[in-house]
């Protein structure tokens, strides 16, 4: 029987195949860094309309939720350093041996319960939090589109707001004008056979430094080691609605879930600061190691409530480039971040942290 959300995410999106790759890099996390920037800004009003364009979108905002990404799951492992990781960067995480990580996958739609076997369900979400031993943490936010679906963060809130029109000419002149809205909106998003056969990218580059000294910049993307594998759309159509979690319980009785985790090197005349368009494939790529998932969280619903995941979680040896996406994402975060949590409290339910959030 299809539930009332999936019917609603169903009427707001169809027309457009799929929508909003980049709300996982987007919403849901108090980032630790830009605190000083005065509330009149304008990243900060641009922030304000994006959200609430997602609101309108996804016909929110859901209490407790996340304006976009609402429906996900929890995993528990460890992340294991590759040699080679040291000749990127001095980051401790991922040079100092085995640390334990926290990960969660997740649907693109801002509707708690849409299917995993719908169109609006896709493309998938990735964010990873590195436990540190001090106590602190450091993220890591990806999706399952190598690109971005607006080349600055004015024209991020023009895509939503045009999404989220009562008119759908409003939308369909916006992609016509935007080259990057274009890309996302034609490009396949098929449903994964299960989030364990995924490849899943980070948007924006970061600058990476080595013990040395030596700085270069990159991207992230996450390999599954069982390899890529998609639905067709017949066969995801017969799926059940959370066959992902279904699946992703099944896989971790026979063992760990793996991805490798890669960075893409910046080659000569490539865009560091617009994230819109994907580096070519031929660019070197640098192994930093390889991510292990054991389990399924416990106190799966709270957590994923009140965990903070932002790409703006650093630690020394990576540093944000000057993309003025990734301050407009601070803010989307914090807001969408401070929504739930007084959503929570006004539930009892229990905080897990000291950076309770995403």
């Amino acid at each position: 029987m299809t539930r009332p959300d999936d019917r609603r995410a169903g009427a707001l999106i169809r027309r457009v195949a799929a929508v909003l790759a980049l709300s996982t890099a987007w919403l849901g996390a108090a980032p630790a860094i830009a605190e000083d920037q005065p509330a009149g800004t304008s990243q900060t009003r641009i922030a304000r309309d994006i959200v609430a364009g997602l609101d309108k979108v996804f016909g929110g905002p859901h209490k407790g939720y996340r304006a976009a990404h609402s429906k996900g799951i929890l995993l528990d492992g460890t992340f294991r350093p590759s040699k080679d990781a040291t000749s990127l960067t001095r980051a401790e995480h991922l040079t100092e041996g085995d640390v334990a990580v926290t990960v969660r996958f997740s649907n693109f739609a801002g509707v708690p319960h849409v299917g995993d076997n719908t169109g609006d369900a896709n493309p998938k979400g990735m964010a990873i939090k590195f436990l540190l031993p001090d106590g602190g943490s450091t993220d890591i936010v990806a999706h399952s589109f190598d690109g971005f679906a607006a080349q600055t963060p004015d024209e991020f809130r023009r895509f939503v707001q045009a999404l989220g029109s009562s008119d759908p000419q409003d939308f369909a002149d916006h992609v016509a004008a935007h080259p990057a809205a274009k890309r996302f909106i034609e490009a396949p998003k098929p449903a994964p056979v299960s989030f364990a056969t995924e490849v899943f990218y980070g948007v924006n580059a970061f600058s990476f430094t080595n013990a040395a000294g030596e700085s270069r910049f990159g991207k992230y993307r996450l390999v599954p080691v069982a390899g890529v594998a998609h639905l067709s759309a017949v066969e995801a159509a017969e799926k059940d609605p959370d066959y992902l979690s279904q699946d992703m319980a099944e896989r971790l009785e026979d063992g760990p879930v793996q991805f490798r985790l890669l960075v893409q090197l910046a080659g000569e005349g490539d865009p560091i600061t617009q994230a819109a368009f994907p580096w070519p494939e031929d660019r070197e790529q640098v192994e930093l190691g390889v991510l292990s998932l054991t389990a399924l969280a416990a106190d799966s619903v709270a957590r994923q409530r009140e965990l903070v995941f932002t790409p703006l979680s650093l630690v020394g040896g990576i540093a944000p480039s000057d993309d003025p996406m990734l301050i407009t994402r601070t803010r989307s975060y914090r807001m969408s971040y401070s929504r739930r949590l007084t959503a929570a409290t006004d539930s009892h339910q229990p905080r897990h942290g000291k950076d309770a959030g995403k």
